[in-house]
């Protein structure tokens, strides 16, 4: 009878599994250039042919590319994946909205309530830092530092649930989501204490995640959603009645035509 042959993987394919890692759970982000390779070697305990061979691995699946003039950077294409096909379909069909906003609820329902069951020491921090930078946003009158702000929060809570997919899923429906973003914040803007009532949002769930609440945390950030749909709709609202009255006023400039006898 034959006997199973042992696998043994090599070390590149240890080595490149252990950078696939990093990217996945985003340690290491798109964009993000590599550590030089003596650096690299050193930390994994292999040989420079070894990390080469261990970082063609990874490039041959599109998730590192090699820059001209050095370097060898984080790719998007896990989240450019997800991305591109819908940033198209949400411009064609805008009432997709809504439906980005439900699936965004019950996503970053579970993110929060994950992360208050899960978050380590190091995930605390970066969420103290994010909400740090956050409230520091909303000092300046600058609607894409806002924007920026708040879905680096939201991301730090995706990562922080230790779910690969939650944090790659969280990452790319922000993106998608970014133009919506801040029109809901430049739309709030012309609501008198708004903000405010944001920052307390926000800070629910940070306090819930910071006091280990799951319940409160999950609670908190669903109910920050509901606030953020019906903001949508009545900010579209709001952009509908001043393009017409823009239109009217526009129309109403315009001298009479001349009717001939």
């Amino acid at each position: 009878m034959p006997q199973n042959k042992v696998q043994v993987l090599r070390i590149s394919d240890t080595v490149a599994s252990s950078l696939e890692r990093r990217i996945l759970e985003g340690s290491l982000k798109p964009g993000d250039r590599l550590p030089p390779e003596r650096e690299l070697a050193i930390e994994f305990g292999v040989s420079r042919p070894s990390l080469r061979e261990a970082i063609k691995k990874i490039a041959s699946k599109g998730m590192v590319r090699s820059r001209q003039g050095g370097g060898t950077y984080v790719t998007d294409r896990l989240e450019s994946s997800f991305f591109d096909p819908w940033q198209d379909m949400l411009g064609e069909h805008p009432n997709l909205r809504e439906d980005m906003l439900e699936f965004r609820r019950m996503l970053e329902g579970q993110a929060a309530q994950w992360a208050a069951e899960r978050a380590t020491e190091a995930d605390q921090t970066r969420l103290d830092q994010a909400f740090a930078a956050l409230n520091d946003a909303f000092l300046v009158d600058d609607l894409e530092s806002r924007s920026c702000a708040d879905i680096a929060f939201h991301q730090a809570i995706g990562e922080a649930s230790h779910n690969v997919l939650v944090g790659q899923l969280s990452a790319a429906l922000l993106h998608l989501m970014h133009d919506n973003i801040r029109l809901n914040l430049g739309e709030l803007q012309r609501t008198p204490s708004a903000g405010s009532l944001l920052l307390r949002q926000h800070e629910a769930i940070y306090t819930a995640i910071r006091e280990r609440k799951p319940q409160a945390a999950r609670a908190a950030a669903e109910t920050h959603i509901d606030f953020v749909r019906e903001t949508l709709a009545q900010s579209l609202r709001s952009a509908a009645r001043r393009e017409t009255a823009a239109r009217r006023l526009h129309t109403d400039s315009q001298p009479p035509a001349s009717h001939s006898s």
